[in-house]
């Protein structure tokens, strides 16, 4: 058994939730959200083995359950994924949907509770301490959230309630798909103690190889090994965090929004490119597609970010802090090209090319230095309404000249 399915078991049998008290948690996830959304319009394939992904060097971006029956998860490459499952209908990604349903799903938590953390377009934890009183207790809020999102969004999700954060969110895992599980605070030394060692938050692959050699394969295991043994082997932070968690003590609380660090994009060339000329277009392109995802967020960023993967897989990236805050995918571009340029990879093999922009404020609050002679409405202004034009005609109704009749290269999006 592989170490993803020990830990996403099937739930656990239905039946009516335990005792909530002093469980204000909760922890949301949409079950398999990226084939969900794409089901949505094509309800015929509902049942079926269904993979989100794309491209022979691809990887699995969302499978259904279907699909997962026969080994395929997220992440996986695409090749093996096809040779695991070969009846299934791959389908390629359309991120511009997802973002619009989970903007829809994160509507709706925030209609139960202001206190929603998300972290990703699919989950979220909520503390709905103080909406008990107008909503019901903490396993009623979740079945009528599970409720809303499958009436307004069309799609399902699973639930888990809780403390504490670690655990709400394990409990969501083990009620999948499509269900709710409650872990009473007296109950969560005995939820935690038989799951194995990987369930804990911190816990990769080579923490899990170390907590094995020195025996130990169950949380259970963890929690009756002194912390000092812990330390010793681990580090002073590992070995404290793993045993705490181990017995369910968790401090952290749902922090309400953490803004975005870094909005890009990046590009999996079907083959290997060498041609500069073709990297500079999907430079552009990826410039572009970032620029408009600061649009959608209302932010603009400072520090332009290149990354390179090489044939090889060596990764580099370079990047460069302007002087104004920007969303213009024409001046995200100039850096990004000068960065590219400046690394002078003209014959080199490149598998990968990404863009990045960090140091993000609202663009609203963001302070422009204007300088003698620049007009009022210039390329922000232009680039705004080729973004509303995309909105009502499609993807790619307006494009930089240089892309027009220009395929992608690439394999997959990511970002």
């Amino acid at each position: 058994m592989s170490r993803s399915q020990r830990l996403h078991r099937p739930g656990p049998p239905s039946g009516p939730p335990g005792d909530d008290t002093g469980c204000p948690i909760l922890h949301v996830d949409m079950d398999a959200f990226y084939a969900s959304v794409e089901l949505i319009d094509r309800p015929e394939l509902r049942g079926r083995p269904v993979i989100i992904g794309g491209g022979s060097r691809g990887v699995v971006l969302s499978a259904t359950y279907e699909a997962r029956h026969f080994g395929v998860h997220s992440a996986m490459p695409m090749t093996r994924a096809r040779r695991l499952c070969p009846q299934a209908t791959v389908l390629p990604p359309t991120h511009g949907r997802y973002a619009t349903v989970s903007a829809g799903v994160m509507e709706i938590f925030r209609s139960v509770t202001p206190l929603v953390e998300p972290l990703s377009l699919d989950e979220a934890f909520l503390d709905v301490s103080g909406a008990r009183r107008l909503l019901g207790s903490p396993a009623r809020i979740g079945a009528l959230i599970r409720d809303r999102v499958a009436d307004e969004q069309r799609i399902t999700c699973s639930v888990g309630v809780a403390s504490t954060k670690f655990v709400a969110k394990l409990a969501s895992t083990r009620a999948k798909p499509d269900g709710l599980l409650v872990v009473p605070a007296a109950d969560v030394v005995a939820f935690l103690h038989p799951l194995p060692v990987a369930a804990l938050w911190g816990v990769g692959e080579k923490t899990e190889q170390q907590l094995v050699r020195l025996g130990l394969h169950t949380v259970g295991d963890i929690a009756n090994t002194p912390r000092s043994t812990l330390v010793r082997a681990l580090g002073q932070a590992s070995g404290a965090h793993l045993h705490a968690l181990a017995w369910g003590r968790d401090e952290r609380c749902v922090v309400p929004h953490e803004p975005d660090k870094s909005i890009g994009a990046e590009e999996t060339f079907a083959r290997d490119v060498e041609d500069p000329a073709v990297v500079r277009r999907e430079l552009l392109r990826l410039c572009e597609r970032t620029a408009g995802r600061l649009r959608e967020a209302g932010l603009v960023g400072r520090t332009v970010s290149v990354k390179i993967r090489f044939a090889d897989f060596t990764t580099i990236t370079r990047s460069r802090t302007l002087r104004d805050p920007t969303d213009v995918a024409q001046e995200i571009f100039a850096t990004a090209r000068g960065l590219y340029e400046a690394l002078g990879l003209d014959r080199a093999r490149l598998r990968l090319v990404g863009v990045r922009l960090e140091g993000l404020v609202e663009a609203e609050t963001a302070p422009r230095q204007m300088l003698l002679g620049d007009r009022l409405h210039g390329r922000r202004a232009a680039e705004q309404a080729a973004g509303r034009a995309a909105q009502r005609f499609g993807s790619g109704a307006v494009r930089p000249a240089s892309l027009v009749g220009d395929e992608p290269q690439s394999s997959r999006p990511i970002g």
